[in-house]
């Protein structure tokens, strides 16, 4: 029949423009399945098919309608609309599957909620596509106007001819294909719909990352965000708030009593002194492990880095709490692990009365601020920090005379002098002074300002490790002009990346590159190596144990000084979590078993189930949605 061939056609075109885009991926990233059969690796197109086939069924449901339901005298007028309709969602298909092969190469994973997130800020994502990915945009748009063209022009689909069966019959048909089309979106006949996770079907991280169909990621991603909370948390699995909380209390090894506000307990400070300290925090954007000496990296690419740890309080085992720079803000702000869903500082909730280091110093006559070299509407940073005890925010538009102005702002030596300035004029006005410090240099398309470094050898002048070499020039500036302040013997010093400057791997969780480099200067600091496993939020604590003061917090870490320190961490990859003791690893992901594994050599070896620590996991998972939810964490 006319009317259901017309249908098919469309199918297979969309079909064929989605096995396209994952044939190209297979392809790109055949080298990466070597722990499967080849045999294996093919099942992607199947299952992905899958996938395609919930996007194609919804687009076709509106055609269908309009099919099956218009009279032969609005037939014509139909057809255009439909011509117009499918050309549109061809349009973006092509872009999509485009877009799908730099996206992947940057993040190693389909399109996901970076992507929505990223929307957010057209000016700055313009500009960086224009200057980073112009070639990809020129092949994409060729292609969309090409196919598109080919589509208009071509008799391919002709729906007029649809109307050549009878309305009658066009009638009759309208339910079994309405059938049809949910049976291709709920994609199952169990009692939940396909998602996400019905694309993974092997053990390989990257060939279920091909599996899905882009466009389905996308909106999956926008939907679980629009979906934070309870709902969302309750796909990790099922537990009590009471055992929750009892739980985490055990994993983290923090005691508390009063349940309105959870983990908050006294904290005696291990340096003691007459007048505590100013505190800094200097956050790296995107500064890995590999990239620095002390952690394991290279030795010679951030010399100021490894001269800081030689001389100070070095972490060498240290992990982020997850891959976007709202969680390393969080947990080096607020000592807070990476809640699911949508992060803390872009969540209605914890805009004002969440707990942040401004709102713990302020009762002690600390002035408070957010230093960053670029827009700080960026991911929401303003509003979080204005609304949770920070005095202030120094964003781009308030540094006056700027050496250097790249995509995402000043430059990071730019960003230095600048708080170094308003130390000083701190320090004369005898005001006890905390801050938070963001740079931004480190971040595609990697501009920066000519003769400030020697470029590394054998590699693109704008690429990742010249990036991380400015970033290590600007912390070495940084110190080279607080030393000469008077600032400097009263201040504790933090520099910590936020994350990784790309997580990838084939692991279901490649927790080797949440490894991220820290180190604490403060004057008449031992110089030590702390090699035992840490979190953001373990520095966090650290870092204001030295500034000398007794305090009172919900901070989900410990000093290393202390006694009660836990070798804990708990690390976010997309909506995946790594919850590590130690050598043990229980990762939990959404509508999916937990699994244990041993860590060894950077390796994820499958084990026996440890269920006190895949449960400990999914407590963390709940208490932190909890504590959101109630405004607890304050």
């Amino acid at each position: 029949m006319h009317f259901i061939k017309q249908l098919l056609k469309i199918y297979a075109l969309f079909a064929l423009v989605f096995f396209l885009g994952r044939f190209s991926l297979w392809v790109i990233y055949f080298d990466r399945f070597d722990d499967i059969t080849f045999f294996e690796s093919l099942l992607t197109f199947v299952y992905g098919l899958r996938m395609d086939t919930i996007v194609i069924s919804i687009v076709l449901v509106i055609p269908t309608l309009l099919l099956a339901l218009t009279p032969q005298l609005l037939a014509k007028t139909t057809s255009k609309v439909l011509r117009a309709y499918f050309v549109a969602w061809l349009l973006l298909f092509i872009f999509i599957e485009n877009a799908t092969i730099p996206f992947f190469a940057q993040y190693d994973v389909r399109p996901n909620y970076l992507f929505i997130a990223y929307l957010e800020y057209p000016k700055e994502v313009v500009s960086l596509m224009l200057k980073d990915y112009l070639l990809e945009l020129i092949i994409s748009f060729v292609m969309m106007l090409s196919l598109g063209y080919w589509f208009v022009k071509s008799r391919f689909s002709d729906f007029n001819s649809a109307y050549e069966t009878p309305y009658i019959v066009r009638l009759a048909l309208l339910l079994p294909l309405l059938v049809v089309l949910f049976i291709g979106i709920r994609s199952s006949f169990g009692h939940r719909g396909a998602n996400i996770s019905d694309a993974m079907y092997s053990k390989n991280r990257i060939i279920n990352e091909v599996t899905k169909n882009s466009l389905h990621a996308i909106g999956f991603a926008y939907y679980s965000n629009k979906k934070n909370g309870a709902n969302l948390v309750k796909k990790y699995g099922k537990i009590s708030l009471e055992d929750a909380y009892t739980t985490a209390k055990e994993i983290l090894n923090i005691d508390f009593s009063d349940t309105k506000r959870p983990f908050y307990r006294a904290e005696k400070t291990h340096f003691a002194v007459p007048n505590s300290k100013n505190l800094v925090i200097f956050i790296q954007e995107s500064m890995g492990a590999q990239f620095v000496g002390f952690s394991g990296g290279e030795r010679g690419l951030t010399p100021n880095m490894n001269e800081l740890g030689r001389e100070y309080l070095a972490f060498s085992n240290l992990y982020s709490n997850g891959t976007r720079s709202i969680r390393g803000l969080a947990g080096m702000t607020s000592g807070t692990l990476a809640i699911a869903g949508k992060g803390v500082v872009k969540r209605t909730k914890s805009q004002n009365d969440f707990f942040t280091v401004a709102s713990l110093l302020k009762p002690y006559g600390y002035k408070s601020s957010f230093i960053y070299g670029g827009e700080a509407r960026f991911d929401n940073m303003k509003s979080w920090y204005l609304g949770n005890g920070f005095d202030e925010v120094i964003e781009q538009k308030d540094f006056a005379n700027p050496t250097f102005e790249s995509t995402w702002g000043v430059c990071d030596e730019d960003l230095v002098i600048e708080a170094n300035e308003r130390f000083k004029q701190h320090a004369m006005k005898n005001e006890k002074f905390v801050s938070v410090m963001f740079s931004q240099s480190n971040h595609a398309p990697f501009e920066l300002p000519e003769n400030k470094i020697e470029y590394v050898e054998g590699v693109p002048k704008q690429s990742v490790k010249n990036a991380i070499r400015y970033a290590d020039f600007a912390i070495g500036r940084f110190f080279e002009l607080a030393k000469k302040e008077s600032y400097f013997k009263d201040t504790v010093f933090v520099v910590v990346a936020d994350h990784n400057v790309r997580v990838y791997g084939d692991a279901r969780v490649p927790v080797d590159m949440f490894q991220i480099p820290a180190v604490i200067v403060a004057d008449g600091i031992k110089p030590q190596v702390y090699d035992k496993l840490a979190t953001q939020p373990d520095v966090l604590a650290t870092a204001l144990d030295l500034i000398g003061l007794d305090l009172h917090y919900p901070i989900l870490g410990h000093s290393i000084f202390s006694d009660t320190k836990t070798d804990v961490a708990l690390m976010k990859f997309n909506d995946t979590y790594a919850l590590r003791k130690r050598d043990k690893i229980a990762i939990i992901e959404p509508n999916v078993a937990p699994q244990s594994y041993i860590y060894k050599d950077k390796k994820l070896l499958p084990t026996e189930h440890d269920t006190n620590l895949e449960k400990a996991a999914l407590a963390l998972i709940t208490i932190l949605e909890d504590m959101y939810d109630k405004k607890l964490y304050r």
